[in-house]
């Protein structure tokens, strides 16, 4: 296991992610009492598409919030699932298996996208953003790729503002967390001690608003869920 749990070098969480995927859905389902499926309904909804021009669904993994914007969009809008571990987009091939063509899976890393300037109307990233090596390089990205006018929106765990109910969330986060992920997935990289360290470090509420901004976007809006335990933040690409 590598001394600091943090290390995101790409070739540490590509194998991390390709490790878990076969409990990945399982386990984020049942860790998050299966919350996490109405948060990526809220995100399609309060970020809907506009139009026909596509969406880019960035670190998709197994693809949930690309086939929750398939159906909010009623299939009209086409969508590019990508992401830079092979085992998570295995799984997401077989989801999206229903979607015919309108959702297109591309092998990519998020700090390289193989896609032209200003291609996308929206593009989406849940719970994968803290996980890129240069978390700016892939916000550049993102924003680069994003059409003038268009959106980045991002959902990601956040720290609950309420000190009884952090209390609860750190005690979950790096007591039960782990324990339960390593009874079900045991892995070389301790995936789950990775997760709520990520967490716990990485910048959110007003100093996530604040790297979005130093980015371009503007409008920038932070929308917290379920208390604060996840949040969507939303930018647009100025025209």
């Amino acid at each position: 296991m590598p001394t600091d749990l943090l290390d995101k070098r790409e070739v540490r969480i590509r194998r991390m992610f390709g490790s878990i995927a076969p409990w990945y859905d399982f386990l984020n389902h049942f860790l998050s009492l299966n919350i996490d499926k109405r948060w990526r309904t809220i995100v399609a909804k309060r970020v809907p598409p506009v139009g026909t021009e596509p969406i880019l669904d960035l670190c998709t993994g197994t693809g949930d919030l690309a086939l929750t914007y398939d159906r909010v969009a009623q299939g009209l809008v086409p969508i590019i699932a990508a992401d830079f571990c092979h085992e998570m987009l295995v799984r997401a091939q077989t989801k999206f298996a229903s979607a015919g063509e309108r959702i297109r899976i591309v092998e990519a890393d998020a700090q390289h996208l193989p896609f032209p300037d200003a291609y996308f109307q929206l593009v989406t990233n849940s719970f994968g953003l803290r996980n890129i090596t240069d978390t700016d390089r892939g916000l550049a990205e993102m924003v680069r790729v994003t059409r003038p006018g268009g959106r980045v929106a991002i959902l990601e765990f956040s720290k609950p503002r309420n000190r009884f109910l952090r209390w609860l969330y750190f005690g979950y986060f790096r007591s039960i967390l782990p324990r339960i992920g390593k009874a079900f997935c045991r892995n070389e990289d301790d995936a789950y001690r990775y997760l709520p360290e990520s967490v716990l470090r990485f910048p959110d509420g007003e100093a996530m608003l604040a790297k979005l901004a130093s980015h371009g976007l503007t409008e920038t809006q932070a929308y917290p869920l379920t208390f604060g335990i996840a949040t969507l933040y939303v930018g647009r690409k100025p025209a």
